[in-house]
């Protein structure tokens, strides 16, 4: 099953893997609107997701059937840096026309327990996604999923105690939200996510591989190697 459902995509080059990830979101965009009249999009954080995001504001497409969603949050106020919701405003959303009853930000702001009520409330009037984009860590987390943390799957969001990475309080979406969507693109960068993919391709369980939707997933790396 591994090798059936998870795709391998290695880039030469950090320019490449951005313009791909771009390219297949504006591609599931236009098949989605085409076909069912919106397009619903699960967004990750950090520095690649971030050059995507940059990329995507530079095109002409139709931003009033898009939908956004996040992955996982930190439970930090609205405005701080580190807030996943403002950096995708102030690289992306800034400059389109999504309209902003359209923008799903997770109100972490509430803590993790409250918050993630209000957001499993947002996610329960929400069809199935049609991508979701995810990062993976050198410990094989993906979203807010660490390793050796008891899975929660009693709603569509959740909250998160304990991160290994600060802050410690965060809300994510669920293994079994995250897998209700049309498609998955990892996007992988970096040596230091060397072990964790290797881990994956032998099989070996780590979060990221709790993510299985029935069409499966495409990996996205650059700096790793395929052994």
């Amino acid at each position: 099953m591994q090798a059936k459902h998870t795709r391998w995509k290695r880039f030469e080059s950090i320019e490449c893997l951005r313009h791909g990830v771009c390219e297949a979101i504006v591609k599931s965009a236009e098949e989605a609107i085409a076909e069912r009249g919106r397009f619903s999009i699960v967004l990750a954080g950090g520095n690649t997701p971030r050059a995507v995001y940059r990329l995507l504001r530079e095109l002409d497409l139709d931003w009033s059937k898009w939908h956004i969603y996040h992955g996982d949050e930190r439970c930090l106020p609205v405005n701080h840096e580190d807030r996943n919701s403002l950096m995708v405003e102030q690289v992306w959303l800034h400059y389109v026309d999504v309209p902003t009853s359209q923008v799903h930000d997770i109100p972490a702001e509430l803590g993790p327990i409250d918050g993630a009520k209000a957001y499993a409330q947002t996610l329960s009037a929400a069809p199935a996604f049609d991508m979701v984009l995810l990062g993976l860590g050198e410990d094989g987390h993906t979203a807010s999923l660490f390793p050796n943390h008891a899975l929660d799957n009693t709603a569509d969001a959740v909250p998160v105690f304990n991160s290994p990475k600060p802050p410690a309080e965060r809300i994510s979406l669920s293994q079994n939200r995250l897998n209700n969507t049309r498609q998955v693109i990892f996007i992988v960068t970096g040596s230091g996510k060397q072990e964790a993919v290797d881990n994956w391709r032998k099989g070996i369980a780590i979060p990221a591989t709790l993510i299985a939707p029935e069409n499966g997933v495409d990996v996205y790396c650059y700096e790793v190697e395929f052994t």
